[in-house]
């Protein structure tokens, strides 16, 4: 099966969505951010709460245009979760597209597939945390996790 994906259409100027996306993560992701995320080979940490974090790593950064995550260590501490890393080893890819209409930005999330044990909660995740970014975006107001 695919790896999950998800696109957005956006009335902004592509260096709006860039900067969203390597240096405001806190704004729409979690407020629970350490490190760097806008330039490549930085490293940062995400938290959402107690039981979930993420360690990534900046593999790609092509201004305006395309933004890559690889994913080096992981924790989902949910009980109905057997395997509570299952995200370390995938790669979170941006692509920012100029379309006649605005922005087209596109998500996949290589190795987030339906064969994993976390795709429904992720999945679910994801429209959240994106649809957190797009307001964010467009209006300056996201709702990342807050602690």
């Amino acid at each position: 099966m695919g790896n999950y994906s998800q696109s957005i259409q956006l009335g902004v100027t592509k260096d709006r969505v860039f900067k969203a996306l390597t240096d405001e993560i806190p704004f729409w992701w979690t407020t629970m951010f350490e490190g760097s995320s806008n330039k490549k080979d930085d490293r940062f940490t995400i938290r959402f709460g107690d039981l979930i974090y993420k360690v990534m790593q900046v593999k790609e950064l092509n201004e305006n245009t395309k933004v890559v995550w690889h994913v080096e260590d992981s924790l989902i501490a949910l009980p109905e979760l057997k395997n509570q890393k299952e995200w370390i080893g995938t790669t979170i890819v941006w692509d920012i597209t100029e379309k006649e209409n605005g922005i087209v930005l596109q998500l996949e999330h290589i190795g987030l597939s339906p064969e994993i044990e976390c795709y429904a909660i992720c999945t679910d995740g994801w429209r959240q945390f994106v649809k957190s970014l797009e307001a964010y975006i467009e209006t300056g107001k996201g709702q990342p996790f807050s602690n």
